[in-house]
């Protein structure tokens, strides 16, 4: 039988339908997409919570957060330390952020209602068996900082999954991962006991996101872009944006059966 995220219990659904009105700040995100709220476990056994920036292209088609290559990456990070289904990933915003609008996501993180309610959300997931907390790049590192509740849980502050500099991603993961497996339980099912990372990010060091994860009917190659990694010309996901309407069109493309 084919497992899937049947969706988030009703706690957190109420509170993901009274999500601010992002639309003073409109202009800064693809806001006509919609929100993308979380992927994971929201039933309180969750012992890592992953906090990144915003949902990506991926993100949208597949109503999760970091299911794209970025996300894949974190999923191989969630793999080296043991778990297989004790998470829960979350983003600073829960629209897509256009990149250069990056220095103006510090006023949205910090406006009231913005921030209680994200803060509240936190909150909800954080349940006696969480255990660390990562913050991968700058406006998670902010959003985490703006929580008060992150008290009493060790919070590791790395570079975002598709940061441009390359060596100093893989060397703070690499460094933190074994600090990470000493506070961390890992799953029955899981094995810390992996390889870290080299010197440079492998083929090996992602993967795939799990099923039970995603929505019920989505194509089962979601959440595993390695058929576009081993592509030519290269690709590291299967959606994107197209420059000539950036706001609204998005391009998926399925790997050939």
């Amino acid at each position: 039988m084919i497992e899937f995220d049947p969706g988030p219990p009703i706690a957190f659904a109420e509170h993901f339908a009274h999500v601010p009105d992002y639309a003073l700040y409109k202009r800064h995100f693809w806001y006509d997409w919609g929100p993308v709220f979380y992927r994971g476990r929201l039933d309180g056994s969750a012992r890592v919570l992953c906090v990144a920036s915003d949902p990506g292209p991926t993100e949208r088609i597949a109503m999760r957060s970091l299911v794209g290559d970025a996300g894949q990456r974190v999923q191989g990070l969630l793999t080296k330390l043991g778990l297989t289904r004790s998470y829960v990933c979350l983003n600073a915003f829960i629209y897509a952020l256009f990149p250069s609008h990056g220095p103006d996501g510090r006023q949205v993180l910090r406006d009231p209602q913005i921030l209680s309610w994200r803060n509240q959300l936190f909150d909800m997931v954080k349940q006696p068996h969480l255990q660390a907390i990562i913050a991968f790049g700058e406006q998670a590192q902010d959003a985490v900082q703006l929580w008060p509740g992150r008290a009493g849980v060790p919070v590791f502050a790395l570079p975002h999954p598709s940061s441009r500099s390359n060596q100093q991603l893989i060397a703070t993961w690499k460094a933190a991962l074994p600090e990470l497996r000493a506070i961390v339980t890992p799953d029955p099912d899981g094995d810390p006991s992996v390889p870290n990372y080299g010197t440079g990010f492998k083929e090996r060091d992602y993967a795939r996101v799990p099923a039970y994860d995603l929505p019920f009917g989505v194509p089962s190659w979601l959440g595993d872009d390695s058929w576009g990694r081993r592509a030519r010309p290269r690709h590291n996901n299967s959606v994107s944006r197209p420059s000539k309407d950036i706001a609204h069109t998005l391009i998926w493309i399925a790997p050939r059966s």
